[in-house]
């Protein structure tokens, strides 16, 4: 099968590249070992300044890491690498009984800043940038508080429709974090989890 679309979507797959509107794609010439019949999603935060610098710092030759997508605040889409080749986004993973997760998975970037620190009456991400109160998450935590950039509804709508295309044309059983394959790791937090609830 070259294409796949469903019916009022936005989006479809044609020769393992996502198209629609607002997606763009970028060359990662690094990655180029082939991925058959991926069964999982992996989602991330980016932690960086925006999409934009996310997908080009994944895309260079010199970065150990890379994504098959990265969706930006407002939506839009920009993927790195084809569906049936194997992005480097789970490193050291394991998840049901299977370890080495960048060969069964697609690897989704959220541009998202992540977790907080509250710093002089101001939240700072690790990047340095200083989040607004209202773009920011509360979470408490076996009496811990802790805090976290929130995503936005565009963000999560989207990233729930490339899902339900990606789980059509490919086998797709599960659809997890980064955090449930690594201890390393700890996106894309519990903002995602709220944003998701709230949709």
């Amino acid at each position: 099968m070259s294409s796949f679309s469903i019916f009022n979507s936005q989006f479809s797959i044609v020769n393992h590249r996502l198209m629609g509107d607002r997606v763009r794609h970028l060359v990662c010439a690094k990655n180029t070992r082939k991925l058959v019949g991926p069964d999982m999603i992996v989602l991330h935060y980016t932690a960086a300044w925006g999409a934009e610098a996310a997908a080009i710092y994944l895309t260079r030759p010199d970065v150990g890491a890379s994504a098959h997508l990265v969706i930006g605040r407002d939506g839009e889409i920009i993927q790195l690498v084809p569906f049936d080749t194997e992005a480097w986004h789970a490193g050291r993973s394991w998840y049901a009984g299977r370890s080495g997760l960048n060969r069964y998975s697609i690897g989704i970037e959220l541009d998202n800043l992540g977790k907080l620190r509250l710093s002089g009456g101001m939240f700072v991400a690790e990047c340095g940038r200083i989040v607004p109160a209202e773009d920011v998450f509360a979470y408490e935590s076996e009496g811990k508080l802790t805090y976290w950039h929130r995503y936005t509804r565009m963000q999560v709508q989207t990233l729930a429709k490339i899902c339900s295309v990606l789980e059509e044309y490919y086998p797709i059983k599960d659809v997890v974090g980064h955090s449930a394959v690594t201890n390393r790791k700890i996106d894309p937090g519990p903002a995602l989890e709220e944003a998701v609830k709230n949709l």
